[in-house]
């Protein structure tokens, strides 16, 4: 049995897949998981009581994670003359216009995410279906196409964390990183619970709320108590 196969059966050895764990207690497992030599994302995944079809049920938003999810962000920016200039002084790692379109239509992604000023839309327009299915194209509606590009990129580089229910009804989320200490993870946790449920569709009928896991990268899933959790961000 390989190093890694042994790590997993550990890991696995100590969750009851049966148990609904508190917030707190959760983390404080992933935390004790034995770890691989990177540094692993420690990730969420939501399961809504909505019909993600519906655009009136479609759950899309974006948190500021109080301590930032761990990730050195690439930052692209589409902008032209003194908002390139505004880009490139905010941080933005790559900054230009239509050579970066050309760029990217020629195959070219190392980025992690894409801001754009209006007047460039027309051009980023010619990839959407590249940036699309990627979760990268510019959208004004989560902030990412703006005027405010220092703002933008700030924000970025600081935690930003977009989320958006899938087909399935399922949000995936990344809360921090494996070095996060325990009550890290849980404040991220807690910010982005609280604007998930603030977006709830007027819409949505029955348990909006339904089943919450948490995980590492290489480490086991642990199921949580999602009423609990509902309650305590209730109470602050």
């Amino acid at each position: 049995m390989g190093q890694g196969s042994k790590r997993a059966q550990s890991n696995h050895s100590v969750v009851d897949s049966a148990k609904r764990y508190e917030v707190a207690e959760a983390l404080e497992l992933i935390k004790g998981q034995k770890q691989t030599k990177f540094n692993e994302s420690v990730d969420v995944a939501i399961k809504l009581g909505v019909d993600a079809k519906k655009s009136d049920q479609m759950v899309r938003g974006v948190v500021m994670l109080p301590h930032g999810t761990g990730k050195n962000i690439k930052v692209l920016v589409f902008a032209k003359g003194e908002k390139e200039n505004e880009a490139k002084e905010a941080g933005a790692d790559f900054v230009g216009s239509d050579d970066l379109v050309e760029k990217i239509k020629g195959g070219w992604l190392d980025f992690d995410k894409a801001i754009a000023t209006p007047d460039m839309m027309g051009s980023v327009g010619q990839i959407a279906r590249i940036l699309g299915p990627r979760g990268l194209m510019p959208n004004p509606k989560v902030g990412t196409v703006t005027t405010d590009v220092a703002k933008a990129v700030a924000e970025q580089k600081a935690g930003r964390v977009e989320f958006r229910v899938e087909k399935a009804g399922i949000i995936h989320a990344p809360i921090g990183r494996m070095s996060f200490s325990a009550e890290q993870l849980k404040e991220n946790f807690i910010a982005l619970l609280e604007q998930i449920l603030k977006l709830k569709p007027a819409t949505a009928k029955g348990i909006y709320l339904q089943r919450i896991a948490v995980s590492s990268t290489m480490g086991a899933g642990l199921r949580l108590d999602a009423s609990r959790a509902q309650a305590q961000v209730a109470r602050g």
